[in-house]
């Protein structure tokens, strides 16, 4: 690949990190909150190489002479190399959407992991738990304080795989978007939303397994459903954040 190509490659590449990651959330959309240093420390890297690139630009390559002395250049790039800008033009121009329903029908359900106690639960009604804290509450906590507690739980909408009813859902990132993996609530009680819908949903267990064991299914009777935009830390398992 010619050094101007070179530059104009590492120059898009770098601004396009800086702008997702310095500049907007959308670098969310692919890795975790905790590697935004990293990205700009990246795009800084990439712009630096492609201004020491373009300030040794003058120099000549060395034309190839065979043996009866004409020369070649051999520094013209194949044609698919010029692929390579698509992505650093993507970071720039067009962000791809967000990972959502079809994703999480597709991708592997997380497993949650073994609690040996469990503090008491407070008095707040209702009270806010995250998808993994209700799954635990219902299906290891054998005190079965989750019992008739009203809970607030958000997620996004996703179909139910037989399209009867549908999921509470979060995507979660362990590092990035390739190892996302999925933590679902059952809802019952109210039609499904348009997938995709970010929601915060109201509600208490619906009996179904016994409480406090493996058999017990993680899933709610609703109560009360409400449109919610979409939280600044949609790719974890937390409370909600709220855009600042």
């Amino acid at each position: 690949m010619r050094r101007p190509v070179q530059t104009l490659l590492l120059t898009l590449t770098g601004i396009g990190l800086l702008h997702s990651a310095l500049f907007t959330d959308t670098y969310l959309r692919y890795v975790k909150a905790g590697l935004r240093a990293p990205l700009i420390a990246s795009g800084v890297v990439l712009l630096l190489l492609a201004v020491a690139a373009a300030a040794v630009g003058g120099e000549q390559r060395p034309v190839a002479h065979d043996d009866h002395g004409h020369g070649h250049d051999h520094s013209g790039a194949p044609r698919i190399a010029w692929l390579l800008f698509l992505p650093a033009v993507s970071l720039l121009l067009y962000a791809p959407p967000a990972l959502g329903a079809y994703t999480a029908a597709r991708s592997n359900t997380q497993s949650v992991a073994v609690q040996k106690g469990f503090a008491p639960l407070p008095p707040t009604t209702p009270l806010p738990l995250t998808l993994t804290d209700f799954t635990k509450r219902v299906q290891q906590d054998r005190s079965r304080a989750i019992k008739n507690r009203v809970v607030q739980l958000t997620g996004f909408v996703t179909p139910a795989e037989d399209n009867d009813g549908w999921y509470l859902t979060r995507i979660i990132f362990t590092c990035c978007a390739a190892d996302s993996q999925t933590v679902k609530i059952r809802v019952y009680g109210t039609e499904a939303p348009p997938e995709n819908t970010w929601l915060a949903v109201t509600g208490t267990w619906h009996p179904r397994g016994s409480l406090g064991t493996k058999t017990a299914q993680a899933a709610l009777d609703v109560q009360e459903t409400r449109a919610i935009a979409q939280p600044v830390n949609a790719y974890t398992d937390d409370l909600p954040l709220t855009p600042s």
